[in-house]
């Protein structure tokens, strides 16, 4: 297997696919990444689609977008909210690293899903098969959180604060609990594991249960990020063939700051 034996490890199953299904439906990122779409060309293909938070109202929008994601789970309940609105979503369940689809498309975006699960040799083989998949002159629109956007994870990059790793388990009932529109409830708890700044690798584990009908459900499952700052990020990109790149700043029109929490690349494969 391309880039290594090692197989993706995500929390995206069971009952965290539910939550996301459920709670996880709107954001900027949506109309950002659809004026793209719509001016830069169909077929698109959304990459690491989950539960369809940008596909279903795209395909409601009429637009030709296929979703591909490493967890059935999660493409199954995708599946099941296009239906309920008469839509016929092409779905695949592959790893980003595997892609391999029949298609080649004008745009390729991948919201909130690169480096998740994937090691480096994972991450840069997802960029040169995205590469591939992409027609001349087409674009990938790739999304990244600034390693320091978040300060309850960045602050353990120093070796002090990695002494304290891992964290312990917050108590039933302090975690993030919700109920949804069918009454049933959720409740999420996770904690760092593990941080390592010299491979810039982070491991988090997600305790997830869900009370139906009088009946409790308990997962836990592990999540293996990759870190990247803006600059490796382009030197990938540069090496997976793409030699047109901008940035820009949390889903706007302007060039990312210091301040920036979101860097979207945009990168385009030579006509």
């Amino acid at each position: 297997m391309a880039g290594g034996e090692e197989q993706p490890q995500t929390w995206h199953h069971g009952i965290v696919a539910r939550w996301w299904a459920e709670f996880n439906v709107d954001g900027p990122e949506i109309p950002y990444f659809q004026k793209f779409i719509a001016d830069e060309g169909q077929p698109a293909l959304d990459l690491a689609c989950g539960t369809g938070r940008l596909l279903i109202p795209y395909l409601r929008a009429g637009l030709d977008v296929d979703g591909c994601d490493v967890s059935p789970d999660m493409l199954a309940l995708c599946r099941e909210r296009a239906e309920a609105e008469g839509l016929s979503p092409k779905l695949f369940a592959q790893a980003m690293h595997e892609l391999e689809l029949p298609r080649r498309y004008r745009t390729v975006v991948v919201c909130g899903g690169f480096g998740l699960g994937a090691n480096r040799a994972q991450g840069f083989e997802s960029l040169r098969r995205i590469y591939e998949h992409l027609e001349p002159g087409g674009v990938l629109l790739l999304d990244n959180e600034a390693p320091y956007a978040d300060a309850g994870l960045w602050r353990h990059w120093l070796k002090e604060e990695r002494r304290e790793l891992p964290k312990a388990w917050r108590n039933l009932g302090e975690g993030d609990r919700r109920e949804a529109s069918d009454g049933t409830e959720y409740e999420l708890r996770s904690r760092i594991v593990e941080l390592d700044p010299l491979a810039q690798s982070v491991t988090i584990e997600m305790r997830a249960d869900m009370w139906r009908n009088g009946v409790h459900e308990g997962e836990e499952h592990v999540l293996r990020m990759s870190l990247y700052f803006t600059p490796e990020l382009v030197s990938l990109l540069e090496r997976a063939g793409f030699d047109d790149i901008m940035l820009r700043g949390d889903y706007t029109d302007e060039e990312p700051n210091a301040d920036t929490d979101f860097v979207v690349f945009i990168a385009r494969k030579a006509a």
